[in-house]
């Protein structure tokens, strides 16, 4: 596990790295953006972007979503995986909306997680980008970046990966740092063929070693 000043460092250099990290899905207001995070879910952020162009000038509202079929909706974000039930969610979610909160989406965590399709990642995206409250959501890309630094464990649930960047991380940092982390672990320390030869964090990262040693001995044979 990294020590105090270890972890300031990897900070340090993802910030060095990718100074304008942000929240790539495109979106104009909140509502945009909770249809966003729930549409990219074992999707990638650029194929979103292209069907949430002309999602979000067909629906504005949730009760634009409620006023179409649900076999249209599907049709409408069709080349996004896991569209049916994606569409099933969103439907529902626009009902609880109006039902229970006046159509408006909540700025609470905890509530967010009450809608259909919301996880707790969902919400901590949305409370981070779209309402300024510091929040880290755990994607694949921070649980990875986490624990190839060893930030935490490679055991570790997402929770706890969330758990412990929050209590390891200062409270101010936590909203950038999760951007940060998605850029350093999309384009960097990518799932295959991460960048380990150029990483500035070579040096205290044992997996990097790791992989880096491995390496070294197959273009020794």
């Amino acid at each position: 596990m990294l020590n105090k000043s270890q972890i300031r460092l990897c900070l340090d250099k993802m910030g060095e790295m990718y100074p304008d990290a942000h929240c790539e899905l495109v979106h104009s207001n909140p509502f945009e953006l909770v249809i966003a995070v729930s549409l990219s879910a074992q999707c990638t952020d650029a194929l979103v972007n292209k069907v949430t162009k002309s999602l979000f000038q067909k629906y504005k509202t949730p009760e634009d979503y409620l006023a179409v079929s649900l076999e249209e909706l599907q049709q409408d974000i069709r080349s996004i995986g896991l569209f049916r039930n994606k569409a099933k969610n969103i439907k529902k979610l626009c009902q609880m909306l109006i039902d229970e909160y006046a159509g408006l989406l909540p700025m609470d965590r905890d509530e967010l997680t009450k809608l259909p399709g919301v996880g707790r990642k969902t919400a901590n995206v949305v409370v981070s980008v779209a309402f300024d409250i510091p929040a880290i959501a755990v994607d694949t890309h921070v649980e990875r970046v986490s624990k190839r630094l060893a930030f935490c464990r490679w055991k570790d649930s997402v929770l706890e990966v969330e758990k412990t960047l929050m209590r390891k991380i200062p409270e101010d940092e936590w909203s950038v740092t999760h951007h940060r982390m998605i850029f350093f672990g999309r384009y960097h320390c990518k799932a295959q063929n991460p960048q380990c030869r150029i990483c500035p964090l070579l040096d205290i990262c044992r997996e990097g070693k790791k992989r880096m040693k491995g390496r070294d001995i197959v273009e020794a044979q």
